[in-house]
């Protein structure tokens, strides 16, 4: 019979964990627990709601359709409580430390001069700042080690989220294709430009698969392989590399552009790079972490899912 008590919150984060990680082992090792009290504690959630959560699955287990069910309420739930937390003082002074993360474009351009606002209005909040691809950003935040992450997506490879994350979209730009200056620009829509460049090596990301994502997509709409050859991170040594002559590469059509290097404008279909704000579901309403994202600019939550 079910506990009149129902649930201890303590529980349904260690469920939620699982349905994140894959295993008992894993919710121990980032929880700082062992593989025997997480089991126990999730063997107790069950008696606690009355209904299996977990069946065996190899060697290792997994969420029954209740413990499912469970985890979407449980989210939820969680969120609930974050926004109370934060609610306790909503008249306090914002304080604390706010850790934040994200890629080198948006920490230039929204990150940086929300910095120099937030010191003279919020001068108890301190801003720690470090780079991060999306990806990384993301698995920081689900790990409770960063409080914002500044990521982004493309249009034509629109990122999920995990249901524990919420975007606040903050701005896009358009891309184009970054080609040897001295090649004569394709003329015609997207398609007819990259289609004009099938033969040439291309230039991709090496910490991230957004841009080469949208490489493929163009190329797979205009019907070939592209042949995906170098990978950089840096925007500076990707127009180094097309300069050099030794591949094509997306770039922003407002990138300052160094000499033997232009950007053939990419239409029908655009690509949008998007840059969002990313936090934990119910941590936006915190004092330190509200005051940097109205900050940043206006933005709505956009959901579980980025890119919408």
């Amino acid at each position: 019979m079910p506990d009149n008590r129902w649930v201890n919150i303590r529980r349904l984060e260690l469920l939620v964990a699982l349905s994140r990680l894959g295993s008992m082992r894993e919710v121990a090792d980032e929880l700082g627990s062992t593989t025997s009290t997480v089991s126990q504690q999730l063997a107790a959630l069950a008696h606690e709601v009355g209904a299996p959560l977990l069946e065996p699955h190899g060697r290792r287990v997994r969420l029954t359709p209740a413990g499912r069910r469970l985890v979407e309420h449980a989210v939820t739930i969680l969120a609930a409580v974050e926004a109370a937390r934060a609610a306790l003082d909503p008249g306090a002074e914002p304080a604390g430390t706010l850790r934040t993360g994200g890629f080198a474009t948006a920490v230039r351009r929204s990150l940086l001069p929300a910095l120099h606002t937030l010191a003279d209005t919020c001068p108890r909040v301190r801003l720690l700042v470090s780079e991060y691809e999306p990806g990384e950003a993301h698995a920081l935040l689900l790990s409770d080690d960063l409080d914002l992450a500044l990521t982004y997506d493309y249009n034509l490879a629109p990122t999920t989220l995990d249901r524990s994350l919420v975007a606040h979209r903050l701005w896009s730009t358009t891309w184009g294709l970054g080609v040897p200056a001295e090649t004569a620009p394709p003329t015609g829509s997207a398609t007819d430009v990259v289609t004009a460049f099938r033969s040439t090596p291309w230039i991709v990301n090496s910490r991230g698969t957004a841009d080469e994502d949208v490489v493929r997509t163009l190329a797979s709409m205009a019907g070939f392989l592209p042949d995906v050859t170098h990978r950089a991170d840096n925007l500076d040594l990707v127009q180094d590399l097309v300069a050099a002559g030794l591949g094509v590469a997306l770039l922003p059509e407002d990138s300052v552009l160094r000499e033997g290097v232009r950007v053939v404008p990419l239409r029908d279909p655009e690509v949008l790079l998007q840059a969002y704000a990313v936090t934990r579901t119910g941590r936006a309403t915190w004092p330190p972490l509200a005051a940097l994202l109205r900050t940043l600019g206006p933005a709505g939550e956009d959901g579980s899912s980025v890119g919408p």
